[in-house]
């Protein structure tokens, strides 16, 4: 089957075709940028497709990563695989955006913790065990600060290896010879990563797919105010 992945949860946008009977990426696009993800996403995406050969009425399965992220980003990959799921009839999957990040780096025997930038002191995070296959969550993923991340993995006792556009602050500042940085190709997010997670998630309806932000949008922030600040009766 050909499985489609894209993300857009960041400043990369990346599209991939995997080839999920022969386990093979048939092609990978990424783009750092500063551009609005919804110019970018769909021309990478037809551009894998033109490089392989491959019809869009070929794909069998759409991944995304599906948060946390960039509200905006997030928002831009989840409906542009909606409305392609609609429109070729096939089922879609949404994956944790840190999930697919330690997927970028699965051939790493030991814990594999995925950090990103969320404001100020805080991170979205999760550390997965890999068996160079597969990945195990060693605690729910979640928006945290870098001070209780840092004692997560000191408690763990164990090796890890941060990816993530977070990994090389927390490396930084949190200096242990049990710490190791992933190379910059495995850093940040990547459509392959996106592809290899959703090997392991649930196909669903398009209408079903959701954003998970891990953290309340501003909107939601300000109802809350608002709410606290109007006089009950």
């Amino acid at each position: 089957m050909l499985l489609l992945g894209i993300d857009t949860s960041g400043k990369t946008a990346s599209a991939a075709l995997l080839d999920t009977d022969a386990e093979v990426i048939l092609a990978e696009t990424s783009l750092y940028t500063q551009k609005t993800h919804s110019q970018v996403i769909m021309p990478a995406v037809k551009g894998i497709l033109r490089q392989t050969g491959k019809e869009m009425s070929e794909l069998g399965e759409i991944a995304v990563a599906a948060g946390p992220g960039s509200y905006t980003g997030l928002r831009i990959g989840v409906a542009a695989v909606k409305a392609m799921c609609f429109a070729l009839g096939v089922k879609c999957c949404g994956t944790s955006t840190l999930k697919a990040l330690a997927y970028n780096n699965i051939a790493f025997h030991g814990t594999i913790c995925s950090v990103m930038k969320a404001r100020g002191e805080l991170v979205y995070a999760c550390a997965y065990k890999s068996d160079g296959y597969s990945l195990e969550p060693l605690f729910e993923e979640r928006l945290m600060s870098r001070d209780e991340l840092a004692l997560e993995l000191a408690f763990s006792g164990e090796e890890a290896l941060l990816c993530g556009d977070g990994a090389g602050e927390f490396f930084t500042a949190n200096p242990s010879p049990k710490l190791f940085i992933a190379p910059p190709q495995g850093r940040l997010q990547t459509a392959a990563g996106v592809c290899l997670s959703a090997m392991s998630e649930e196909l669903i309806d398009p209408e079903e797919l959701e954003v998970a932000y891990l953290q309340k949008v501003k909107a939601e922030k300000d109802l809350e105010d608002r709410q606290k600040n109007f006089p009950k009766e």
